[in-house]
């Protein structure tokens, strides 16, 4: 990457359930140069898939997307995230139960957690959700990236059951929604 472009990215760090369908979600954006599944706010160094899972690391699955705030804002990512998974249940995103599945919001600055704050006191008076929005917003921590083969794990296996089961509905909604949030859609995107 140049430097030009260095000073044209940020990073948000987002759990909502699976990563695999919040990477498959944030990979469509324009804007979006580069999406990372992983595991973040938890108390155990250089965790596994499999520790994750077992719910013993107190890791959340996560994706930590860069992107080009000129091309597509945080608030704009942040729209896309709670509307692309259920930010209303605690520890649980449809048939995946456990803290490993919550939904969060890890802030890098004080700025993007005034952005979260602010979005989602809005939508929770609008009542959009039809009940509390329970995403957790707190600082960032120490981002471990999963294993290579989780990693684009949707491209990579689109006849996989889960992928067509719950990720293609997830990315059909954003494609339907935020037809001029994908690539191609944006000039420059």
């Amino acid at each position: 990457m140049s430097s030009n472009a260095d000073r044209r990215s940020a990073v948000a760090t987002l759990a909502g359930g699976c990563f695999w369908c919040t990477e498959a979600v944030f990979a469509e954006l324009a804007g979006v140069t580069e999406v990372v599944s992983g595991y973040t706010g938890g108390f155990v160094p250089d965790p596994t898939y499999e520790h994750v899972c077992d719910g013993t690391t107190g890791h959340a699955e996560a994706v930590q997307v860069t992107f080009d705030p000129s091309v597509v804002s945080y608030r704009e990512l942040l729209e896309v995230f709670l509307a692309t998974h259920d930010p209303t249940t605690k520890d649980r995103q449809g048939h995946d139960v456990g803290s490993q599945y919550r939904s969060a919001i890890f802030v890098h600055d004080e700025e993007q957690r005034a952005e979260a704050e602010r979005l989602i006191a809005e939508l929770d008076e609008q009542g959009v959700f039809g009940a509390p929005i329970v995403t957790e917003v707190t600082d960032a921590e120490m981002f471990y990236p999963a294993e290579a083969y989780h990693q684009g794990f949707y491209v990579s296996n689109p006849s996989y059951g889960y992928c067509r089961v719950v990720i293609d509905p997830k990315v059909a909604q954003l494609r339907q929604r935020f037809t001029h949030k994908l690539r191609g859609a944006v000039s420059g995107g």
